[in-house]
Order: structure tokens, then C-alpha cells, then sequence
């Protein structure tokens, strides 16, 4: 017989708390990233963040924070989502693969001294794999958000999180609050 509906919720908040408590072993790899977000927006350049499904709505929701606000009323901070340019994507997509969606961005917008926040659960996601191949390519550093087993990500990118888990949703949930960190650091340090 299944659990209860709210033995379940329980049991799923209670995994995710136990997952959090773990992220937190890695509180200085986060600074860092926030550290490098900063001194890359400092010097002019740009955060670019991408990722497929809720990964890719996630990059989204990191790049309204950046460019909009997390709390604090300043300036605008240079940020893009890679995902959210459906003509960029469908042509990309058609003419070239879906492979390319990416990282033919990348190569057309990417600069050194900017930063890529490449997010992947499985951490092996062709077209994001293919995207820190090309910003690499270009001098860019990148940052990997994946789950516990990390992938391809985790020898691709300069620094790769890897968040405490194997389920989707609860690396999405830990990847959100990843970049939630990264935003408030980086927001402090530049308003």
C-alpha cells in the first residue's frame, strides 16, 4: 500500500532539508563562484547561463535576478539566459542541431572574462557539454550546476557544484538556491 500523501510530503521535505545540510559542505565553492561572478561583471563582462527543461527555467530565473534585482535596488547587472531567444533556438535547432542551440550562442555573444553557468542534473547534457566546450574555447570561465555524480560537467567546467543528489527535482530545487546565493553575494559586493 502506498504512504500517505502527507507521509510522502514529509519524507520528501525532510530529504530535501538532509540534501541542504550537506550543500552547506560546500558554502566556500559557492563564495567562489560569487567571487568570480563578481570580479567578471566588475571588468565588463557578462554572466550567460543555460540548461534544458527546468534547468532551462532555472537559468532563466538566475538571469532575471541578475539583470532585474534579488533585493537590493541597483543598477542592472549583465546577465542572459541562453534559452529564452526561440528564433535563436528554432534556427539554431533546424540549420544546425539541437546539439549546437548552445554553444553557437556561446561562440556569437561569448567573451573572454565573461562567465557561463552551465546547469545540467545528469551533468551530461549534449548541448550544454557542447556549450562549455566552446566558452572554454573562448576564455571563458565556467561554472557547472549537477548533481551528485557530477557527469561530463565535472571534468569540463572550472568549478562544478555538484549538488548532494540523484533526483531530478531535488538537485533542481538545491540548483535554485545555488543561484539564489550566487545573486545575493554578487549583488552586496557590486551595489
Amino acid at each position: 500500500m502506498p504512504a500517505a500523501p502527507n507521509d510522502r510530503i514529509a519524507a520528501a521535505l525532510l530529504e530535501s532539508a538532509e540534501n541542504f545540510r550537506k550543500l552547506a559542505g560546500q558554502s566556500a565553492l559557492i563564495a567562489a563562484v560569487a567571487d568570480r561572478v563578481t570580479a567578471a561583471i566588475r571588468a565588463g563582462g557578462k554572466v550567460m547561463l543555460c540548461g534544458n527543461g527546468g534547468s532551462a527555467a532555472d537559468s532563466q530565473h538566475i538571469a532575471a535576478e541578475l539583470l532585474g534585482r534579488f533585493v537590493l535596488d541597483r543598477r542592472p547587472l549583465p546577465a542572459i539566459a541562453l534559452t529564452v531567444d526561440t528564433s535563436a533556438l528554432t534556427a539554431i535547432g533546424n540549420d544546425f542541431g539541437f546539439d549546437e542551440v548552445f554553444s553557437r550562442q556561446v561562440l556569437g555573444l561569448g567573451r573572454p572574462g565573461d562567465v557561463l553557468v552551465a546547469l545540467s542534473t545528469s551533468g551530461n547534457s549534449r548541448n550544454v557539454v557542447a556549450a562549455i566546450e566552446a566558452a572554454r574555447g573562448l576564455g571563458i570561465y565556467v561554472v557547472g550546476l549537477t548533481g551528485e555524480s557530477g557527469g561530463r560537467m565535472a571534468t569540463l567546467c572550472d568549478t562544478c557544484i555538484r549538488v548532494p543528489s540523484a533526483v531530478t527535482a531535488r538537485i533542481q530545487e538545491m540548483h535554485i538556491a545555488v543561484g539564489h546565493l550566487v545573486c545575493e553575494m554578487a549583488e552586496e559586493a557590486l551595489a
